[in-house]
This record gives structure tokens, sequence and C-alpha cells, in this order.
């Protein structure tokens, strides 16, 4: 994140019927200002194309075992969905984790019928059984 992509990053939109699924980019943006010193905010590019955006958070002192080291939001804009760049991203987050010593990734997701549980189901994630504030936590477990 730069000042010279903000605005491509604060157009990203995801599909209508996922409105509701995952915060958009200007609230990640503001969460990620608030939490300075834990969070990792990207833009996922192809080329000089803007196509999407992550932020984990690392804060391995958490109290709260499941925010320790976790995925808090991703989108992917509508039009760059099912082309590999959500997956992408999530394995860079657990790159970027693994150098950081973490051995596992946590993601919060509620259901919801174009939520984003399958995705990260087919990326290996597994409920851990435990619920916060109505989502769901999962986890992988990293090499």
């Amino acid at each position: 994140m730069t000042r010279d992509n903000l605005g491509a990053a604060l157009k990203i939109r995801i599909r209508p019927e996922q409105e509701g699924t995952v915060a958009p980019v200007e609230r990640s943006l503001a969460e990620a200002y608030a939490s300075r010193e834990t969070a990792w905010p990207r833009l996922i590019c192809d080329g000089e194309e803007v196509v999407g955006f992550i932020m984990g958070n690392f804060e391995f002192d958490s109290p709260i075992d499941f925010f320790q080291c976790g995925i808090w939001r991703l989108n992917i804009a509508a039009e760059h969905q099912g082309k590999g760049y959500g997956r992408f991203a999530v394995r860079e987050l657990c790159e970027e984790a693994r150098r950081r010593g973490a051995k596992r990734v946590t993601v919060l997701w509620e259901e919801h019928e174009h939520g984003p549980e399958e995705f990260y189901l087919k990326l290996g994630f597994r409920p851990t059984g435990q619920v916060f504030e109505g989502e769901i936590v999962a986890e992988l477990l990293l090499d």
C-alpha cells in the first residue's frame, strides 16, 4: 500500500451478492492504521493492475489464540475472482507467517450463501470448533 495506489485500492468491489460477507477495503485500511504495529495490508496486483486486497494480522502475544496470526480480510475484485488471485494472496500471507515463525494461520467467516467458506476449505483451512461473535474460526497448520 502506497499513496500512489491508494485510489486503486479504494475502487476494489466484490460481487454484489458477496456484500456483507467481508468488510470493504476502506474499513480494512482504517483498521490497519489503528493496528499498524501488527496489521499487514497488501494489494494484489497483476502487473500494474490492482486486482485485490489482503490484510493479515501478526500479534503473537494476543491473549486470543486465533488473533495471533491470521487473515483479517481478503477482497478480490468481482471481475478478477476465480483466476487464482485469492489463492496467491493467501499463499503469500502464509509465507510471511512462516518467515515470522508462525505454525498456523487462522481465518474467520460468517456462514453465508455467498461467503468464503468453500474457498478457504479448498485451501486446507479446517474449522476449529470455535465460534467468535457469530463467525466460524478456521485454521491452517503450516509445515
